[in-house]
């Protein structure tokens, strides 16, 4: 009779016994091995309830741990949603990611987040990874940029995944084939430029962003538009592009205020995301201008950060959070075809950083 060989101190705790397999669980229950893995790998073939129930026996019986590779080959997924965002350390969208990893949570999903660094290329990788890694659910999270030659393979590569039996959406602009949370950036934009006229503001710059960004396109354009109801289109020169950054913000506010030598060309500023109405804030405070009574400055999107800004930003207010779990929602909830499109358009807020009044 052989003799279980006791482990040495050294030895990990697992070598005192292996641990049971799929085939220990089938024999344990008498059923097949083909069995035994469709009632525990999460297979869609159908097993009688007599049968699903001695395995689930048997598996309890010997503290059986399904294998998540063997779980993914049998469902065709894994339990893995993944988020695909430009810049996590940015608010808005760790806002957005806040909101997809609580609705992914309540649905067993576990969520990976990449993040581009705002590279086109990278993002495609990150798909193309998550596909081969059989992931269940692919969101995108952020602008397209105005490019065939980027946006053409994201669309081929998505198409792949869903015929496939992934599930995707997208968060920013529609075009991508796949069910969108569209942000309404044009008509929230014209919303602010018609809020800021009323409260006595008639002369405005905007920092505009990148120009091959949609959303910084969209929200500039959306902007010169409420102001042309007016009568009160920004001059261009007053139209300055810079990174979608903090310090894009600061040098473009930078170049414009240096124009005027001093005194500021205009009486408010719009930069298209609040991450570049914090850098322009920065600049107009080195440039030795009080704001609001010198120069407005308003942004966009409500990121938490502000709570702490002083003078209390303008902006306009994206239920960021609430993106987030919808896109999630349309991903795996919603027909694919054809796709859903869930609009949001923004809420104007004025704050102390413009005029609250024309008196």
């Amino acid at each position: 009779m052989s003799r279980r060989r006791t482990p040495s101190p050294d030895e990990p705790e697992e070598a005192a016994g292996s641990a049971a397999t799929l085939a220990d669980v089938a024999e344990r229950a008498g059923v097949s091995l083909a069995t035994a893995s469709r009632v525990l790998n999460g297979s869609t073939r159908q097993v009688k309830e007599a049968l699903r129930a001695k395995v689930l026996a048997a598996a309890a019986e010997l503290d059986y741990s399904p294998n998540a590779q063997a779980q993914a080959m049998a469902r065709g997924s894994t339990a893995t949603l993944g988020l695909i965002v430009h810049d996590i350390a940015d608010p808005y969208f760790s806002s957005i990611a806040a909101g997809v990893i609580a609705a992914a949570g309540e649905r067993g999903l576990l969520v990976t987040v990449a993040s581009t660094q705002r590279d086109p290329a990278a993002e495609l990788r990150h798909v193309e990874l998550l596909r081969r890694q059989r992931a269940q659910t692919v969101l995108l999270a952020g602008s397209r940029v105005d490019d065939p030659a980027l946006l053409d393979p994201m669309r081929a590569i998505l198409r792949k995944y869903t015929r496939g039996g992934g599930r995707a959406a997208c968060i920013g602009q529609d075009g991508l084939g796949i069910g969108t949370v569209v942000v309404e950036n044009r008509l929230s934009a014209a919303a602010l430029a018609d809020a800021l006229y009323r409260a006595g503001h008639r002369r405005f710059a905007v920092l505009a962003g990148p120009p091959s960004l949609l959303t910084a396109r969209d929200r500039a354009e959306g902007f010169a538009f409420g102001l042309s109801e007016h009568g009160a289109e920004p001059q261009a020169e007053h139209q300055v592009s810079g990174e979608f950054t903090w310090s894009g913000g600061y040098a473009a506010a930078k170049a414009l205020l240096d124009q005027a030598e001093g005194r500021p060309p205009v009486d408010c500023l719009f930069a298209v995301n609040d991450v570049m109405a914090l850098g322009a804030l920065a600049a107009a405070r080195d440039a030795g201008l009080r704001v609001p009574e010198d120069i407005g400055i308003a942004g966009f999107d409500d990121i938490s950060p502000l709570r702490d800004v002083v003078p209390a930003l303008t902006t306009v207010r994206l239920p960021m959070t609430d993106m987030g779990a919808t896109a999630v929602q349309i991903a795996l909830d919603e027909p694919a075809s054809p796709p859903r499109r869930h609009r949001v358009r923004g809420e104007v807020v004025l704050r102390d950083s413009t005029r609250s009044s024309a008196g």
